[in-house]
């Protein structure tokens, strides 16, 4: 696998595991709207923007429906990134219907800190039970190990 992150003795991020896992599985493309929440992963896909282009949108339902749309036309995961709560939530749109329609989409988004969780933090959200409500499979990672897996 070839890691565009990688370099002699350096440890990599898990932003970076991800999205070196995205190009590995033939992704090039992402739509999102930009938070704070995920500055890591912008920053990864930035040091690869010769390989992955992000397109950034105005509102998270117009990503995710970009992310869906991607998905029905190319046959191939569209994919959005959005920050958390009411980000997140502006999104659904995109992920239902990508649920309804068997369209491939993955819909990353921004969590607080893992210290935090649990602990009412700023637009904390359960995501996984939000989204299982209305998508195929709803995950969060806790562990980078576990990333190429998981996006796999």
């Amino acid at each position: 696998m070839d890691m565009a992150h990688q370099d002699a003795g350096e440890a990599r991020t898990g932003a970076q595991v991800l999205i070196d896992t995205l190009i590995a599985q033939g992704s090039t493309l992402a739509f999102c709207v930009p938070g704070e929440s995920y500055l890591a992963a912008l920053d990864a896909m930035r040091d690869v923007q010769d390989k992955f282009r992000m397109i950034v949108c105005r509102h998270e339902a117009s990503a995710s429906n970009m992310a869906e749309a991607t998905g029905k036309l190319t046959g191939r995961p569209g994919l959005c990134f959005v920050t958390r709560g009411p980000g997140s939530s502006q999104g659904t749109v995109g992920i239902h219907t990508a649920q309804q329609d068997s369209t491939p989409m993955i819909y990353f988004v921004g969590q607080v800190s893992y210290g935090d969780l649990g602990r009412e933090a700023f637009q904390e959200v359960d995501y996984v039970a939000m989204y299982s409500k209305f998508a195929k499979w709803a995950v969060q990672i806790d562990d980078v190990a576990r990333i190429p897996e998981i996006v796999s």
